[in-house]
């Protein structure tokens, strides 16, 4: 049967016979209808996104906001998947020695979303640009068989663990329709249409995930394609908006959503749910960023009554914005600072009610930047 969405063709013969999706070339046709409440919500999304890449450009360090915020999403992405870590995991200080392949995942991860943020000052979004960022994101994985940085070469199937192609939940383009469409979704991100860029992204997502063109990783590519989409058409200067935590936490709909438009064509419901996801993502965003920039004004003004040792406390606590699980040898190596220069302003930091000592591993103590980190803990 076919809809506005696609068709299920057959592939093989008799015993062997399934039947996978083919969807249709973006925009849908007939066009996409939205009712009154869908455009307000749309207005809605579009103010907070403008609203949160305001707030952006207060940020007294945004690289390190931003480098902490892709740490934060790489993590939700990858608890979508069933990775089990935790912010203090990713933040750990001596990550080298203590990773391990659940850590291992989420460091993929921002490795692969900071090298396709970079990669857009060179090439639009394409099909190059995703396998390149798919073989940064698997690599030493546990999908490591999963063809990194390649469009799959055999048949996928989505349900649940242990399922075959006989009792598949969902069964994504087969082989030859699987490039045809990826195809096709490249030249639809890189069209000139009058749709809403946060109606286009919508319509991207759900026809990447619907084409799942990786053996492994396509939800997460999936997901950072959103926030990469947001930069290219200049709705946001850096990572700044995620949707992953919104997504996690309302999952089974997304995919019931996802569904909805396969079985039925209906688009419109799942470009609400999208949007909602928008509006409701900035917000949060912009809420993490305003109660950022509190705390930094706060411990800056505390930091400046310190006297004389108050620049070398300062640079420590502006390298805590970026890193807040420190050890005194590491930072005294990036910051370029004496040992004992770096220890006194942590010991400093730490009377002020700024820094908490974690733990005591033999001599390497391990000091905690709580109260931010607090604030990025949320969710998570």
């Amino acid at each position: 049967m076919k809809n506005r969405a696609g068709e299920y063709r057959k592939n093989l013969t008799d015993e062997l016979q399934y039947k996978s999706f083919l969807p249709s070339s973006l925009p849908p046709n007939p066009p996409v209808e939205l009712d009154e409440e869908t455009v307000k919500l749309l207005s809605k999304a579009n103010h907070s996104v403008g609203i949160l890449e305001g707030m952006s450009r207060q940020i007294p360090n945004i690289e390190l906001f931003v480098s902490m915020y892709v740490r934060k999403e790489a993590l939700l992405s990858s608890q979508i998947e069933g990775t089990q870590a935790t912010l203090d995991d990713i933040l750990d200080p001596n990550l080298e020695e203590n990773t391990n392949q659940n850590v291992a995942d989420v460091i993929n991860y921002i490795k692969a979303s900071q090298y396709a943020s970079a990669r857009l000052s060179e090439l639009p979004i394409c099909n190059r640009i995703l396998k390149e960022t798919h073989e940064i994101l698997m690599q030493d994985m546990r999908g490591g068989e999963n063809n990194p940085g390649e469009f799959r070469r055999s048949q996928n199937w989505i349900g649940p663990a242990g399922s075959t192609l006989k009792d598949a939940r969902y069964i994504p383009p087969n082989l030859e329709d699987m490039l045809e469409a990826m195809s096709d979704l490249e030249k639809f991100i890189n069209s000139e249409d009058e749709l809403d860029p946060l109606i286009k992204i919508a319509l991207i997502h759900y026809q990447f995930e619907t084409i799942h063109p990786f053996l492994d990783g396509n939800g997460r590519i999936g997901r950072l394609l959103i926030a990469l989409y947001l930069i290219e058409k200049k709705l946001l200067s850096h990572e700044t908006l995620y949707i992953s935590y919104f997504l996690k936490r309302n999952r089974i709909e997304y995919y019931d959503r996802l569904t909805e438009v396969r079985v039925k064509g209906n688009f419109e419901q799942w470009i609400k749910f999208f949007i909602l996801a928008i509006y409701e993502s900035a917000q949060d965003a912009i809420n993490t960023i305003e109660r950022i920039i509190k705390l930094h004004d706060k411990n800056v003004e505390v930091v400046k009554n310190t006297g004389k040792a108050a620049k070398s406390i300062m640079k420590v606590l502006n390298y805590l914005e970026g890193s807040p699980i420190i050890d005194i040898k590491k930072t005294s190596m990036a910051l370029e600072l004496s040992f004992n220069t770096v220890s006194n302003a942590v010991n400093r930091l730490v009377e002020l009610g700024i820094l908490r000592q974690t733990e005591n591993v033999r001599r390497s103590r391990v000091f905690a930047y709580e109260e931010y980190l607090g604030i990025l803990r949320k969710d998570t």
